[in-house]
């Protein structure tokens, strides 16, 4: 099992359900220390959000909350499976959910720039 390292590492949408609020315009700024992984994001529909995250072994075990640009407060949940690309960047698979409403949720993917 490969360790990953998140640390000032930034992310990009490649593709999101459409209930989800992200787009190929919001950035991912990751920082970690050991198994804490946390993430500021903005851009696109997203005025600013925040990750807090749990790693074990190939998985992200998230917590999250934004502002969209329609000032929308909102927040979810989600486990990501971590691998690495050929080129050796880090993708995520995040199986998410909001909190406010179960009933929504979806499939995000992303990659390290």
């Amino acid at each position: 099992m490969a360790e990953f390292n998140f640390n000032n590492k930034t992310f990009f949408l490649i593709e999101n359900s459409e209930n989800g609020k992200v787009n190929s315009e919001t950035i991912f700024k990751y920082k970690q220390k050991g198994n804490l992984v946390t993430a500021d994001y903005y851009g696109g529909t997203i005025k600013y959000g925040k990750i807090i995250a749990h790693l074990k072994n190939d998985k992200l075990d998230m917590l999250y909350q934004c502002i969209t640009t329609e000032n929308e407060l909102k927040a979810g949940k989600a486990v990501a499976q971590i691998s690495v690309t050929s080129s050796n960047k880090i993708k995520l698979i995040l199986n998410w959910e909001w909190l406010e409403n179960k009933n929504e949720h979806g499939i995000s993917e992303y990659i390290e720039q």
